[in-house]
């Protein structure tokens, strides 16, 4: 009984399972790094600098990762808050119940065209427009600097 293939069958079929092979261990180009990732709703922006893990800075406030955070770069790969140290990077982020973060994601060029909360711009500055408004109490101004009022005699 021949139980060997005739050369040249042999040679095709040997051929054809190196091209098979070749072909599946080639990694094809990634369609998916072009496109935007879909963020919860409730995900927040903000320019996260790992300081000291699991110590974040976010929007240069003090804030801490919770257990078991998840940070995500834009292939949407996990990574470890330590390779990030000393790094300021747009994110998008989400909270836990007990207020820590616990979800990030760091933003791509075309993640960060999108607009989101959180980022919104803060001055310290007054217009010359605003300085004839009246001066009003919004919880947050010191004692000395509230309107004072004249007193009936």
């Amino acid at each position: 009984m021949n139980r060997c293939l005739p050369a040249r069958k042999g040679f095709f079929l040997g051929l054809m399972s190196l091209l098979v092979s070749f072909v599946t261990l080639v990694p094809a180009p990634v369609a998916a790094q072009d496109l935007v990732r879909q963020f919860p709703a409730a995900a927040k922006r903000g320019t996260l600098v790992v300081t000291q893990p699991p110590n974040i800075l976010i929007n240069g406030h003090a804030e801490r990762l919770s257990p078991g955070a998840r940070i995500k770069n834009p292939s949407n790969m996990i990574v470890l808050s330590g390779s990030l140290v000393g790094q300021a990077l747009l994110a998008n982020y989400l909270r836990d119940p007990q207020g820590q973060i616990h979800e990030v994601w760091l933003l791509s060029p075309a993640e960060a065209q999108q607009k989101r909360t959180g980022m919104e711009a803060v001055t310290n500055f007054v217009f010359g427009s605003d300085a004839d408004k009246p001066k009003t109490d919004d919880g947050k101004t010191p004692f000395d600097q509230l309107p004072k009022f004249q007193q009936s005699q």
